[in-house]
């Protein structure tokens, strides 16, 4: 079974302001859009980022490709305990997650 990372064209992730971080996951065609969209389930992925399936917001955007993830950062960006200051560390374990 293939990782997302294996049919995406590119997954990112970014900062979306000081509370949000959002990742995005470009299909490159219409094929590997629906592979992606269908087979990604959202708590496998909310299972995979540790937060609480309720609190990620999903996007699936046909008409561009992608399908969008953002939720809560766990620390407030820019402060003593923010690791990851442009949210950039999420697009490796979303790549990661394999396709049903």
């Amino acid at each position: 079974m293939p990782e997302v990372r294996e049919i995406a064209q590119k997954v990112r992730s970014k900062n979306a302001g000081p509370f949000w971080i959002t990742v995005d996951i470009f299909g490159g065609s219409h094929a590997a859009f629906q592979q992606i969209s269908q087979g990604l389930a959202t708590g496998k992925v909310a299972q995979v980022l540790d937060v609480p399936s309720q609190t990620l917001k999903r996007f699936d955007i046909p008409d561009l490709g992608v399908v969008k993830l953002s939720l809560p950062r766990r620390e407030i960006q820019g402060t003593v305990d923010d690791r990851d200051m442009h949210g950039a560390a999420l697009a490796v374990l979303v790549g990661e997650i394999v396709i049903a």
